[in-house]
């Protein structure tokens, strides 16, 4: 995959969340909600605070949806990181 952002962007991974619960039921598909933690897969040059592999956490309907490859990736403006998971 060969992408930059532009501006104060990153381009992050969903990172999916558990399909069971701790006592081993199974949730649907249907019924989880979309995952607020993601990992950084590409940083603009504008980007100081944020690096590629970090875990950032966003706002459940933050960025735009792009499909690279086949993966589905989010680009995010760094104002709509809450923080990095450290």
């Amino acid at each position: 995959m060969n992408f930059q952002p532009l501006g104060e962007r990153v381009l992050v991974e969903r990172i999916e969340e558990a399909k069971t619960t701790a006592s081993g039921i199974y949730i649907p598909d249907s019924a989880k909600e979309k995952p607020s933690e993601g990992k950084v897969i590409a940083v603009s040059d504008e980007v100081k605070n944020v690096a590629v592999d970090d875990t950032v956490v966003f706002g459940k309907y933050s960025g735009s949806e792009l499909t690279l490859d086949g993966t589905t990736y989010l680009v995010i403006e760094t104002d709509d990181l809450f923080g990095i998971v450290k």
